[in-house]
């Protein structure tokens, strides 16, 4: 992917941690990936903090900052619809470094790295400007595994900086279909699970987002 981040998005995260820093409470629930359905704890999930080579990928990874609130929202989703993806579900999102030695060290420098103390951190009221935002883009690769079954790999591609530039484009169009086409259903929902495949049409018409699913390939294979 190619973008940054906001003065404003750095100050929260800070704010974040120094409250919980303090609070014990607040750290369990940040590190709990079931926060979000509440009377379901499914199985222990993936470890994402540390760099490791994924077989799967067939390429070394790295922790991805955004996987902790990413995580938590993709479970909701999965109780909403009646754990679609099943009750024995595990997700984690990782960053892609690369193969062999030069891969790994660069999972181990992406592990290390903390954008909150980097020397040209920007402020609030400061973040990418216009030419960044639409100058960025991502690619983002998701592979569901089934146990003795096929696997399937869906490729998510975005034509701008994914954190505004895409985002920014991707809320207009989960308004509108929210008024427009969106079930008359009460409750907190996750837009996944409220609108599906009615929010994904909209985001390849009219917000530059491709999905792109590839042959599945057998267990056996």
């Amino acid at each position: 992917m190619k973008g940054t981040f906001s003065g404003g998005t750095a100050a929260s995260l800070k704010a974040t941690l120094a409250a919980a820093a303090k609070n014990p409470g607040l750290l369990k629930l940040l590190a709990d990936p079931f926060a979000l359905t509440p009377g379901f704890s499914g199985p222990s999930q993936p470890n994402t903090l540390l760099p490791y080579w994924d077989a799967t990928v067939g390429a070394w990874v790295a922790p991805f900052i955004m996987a902790a609130i990413n995580t938590k929202n993709v479970h909701r989703t999965n109780r909403l619809l009646g754990h679609a993806y099943g009750a024995d579900f595990l997700y984690d999102e990782m960053t892609v470094a690369g193969l062999g030695d030069i891969g790994k060290a660069a999972a181990e420098a992406i592990a290390k790295f903390n954008p909150l103390t980097a020397s040209k951190a920007p402020k609030p009221g400061e973040g990418p400007s216009r030419e960044e935002r639409e100058s960025g883009y991502y690619d983002v690769l998701f592979v569901a595994e089934v146990q003795g079954k096929d696997t399937l790999r869906l490729a998510v591609k975005g034509d701008r900086d994914p954190g505004y530039g895409s985002t920014s484009k991707m809320i207009s169009e989960t308004a509108l279909c929210l008024a427009r086409e969106a079930p008359d259903e009460g409750g907190v929902w996750t837009p996944g699970a409220l609108m599906g495949d009615a929010l994904v049409g909209r985001l390849t018409r009219n917000a530059g987002l491709t999905f792109e699913l590839e042959p599945a390939t057998s267990a056996a294979a």
